[in-house]
């Protein structure tokens, strides 16, 4: 999908030496694709002791 937006230089060309991308669009992809996959780990760890497994192992190893 094409879309225009304005970036600043300074932050592009920062993401790119940090990141290692070759264009302007391999860096934003890559940008997005952290921002998701950190928003997506904090909201797991949000859960943590939310979710009632009531699990044996005794059982489970005995299947």
């Amino acid at each position: 999908m094409r879309t225009t937006i304005e970036i600043p230089e300074e932050l592009l060309e920062e993401v790119m030496k940090l990141t290692g991308a070759t264009t302007k669009s391999q860096a934003i992809k890559l940008v997005l694709e952290e921002k998701i996959a950190q928003t997506k780990r904090k909201r797991i760890i949000n859960m943590k002791g939310s979710i009632d497994l009531d699990l044996d192992l005794d059982v489970l190893r005995d299947r």
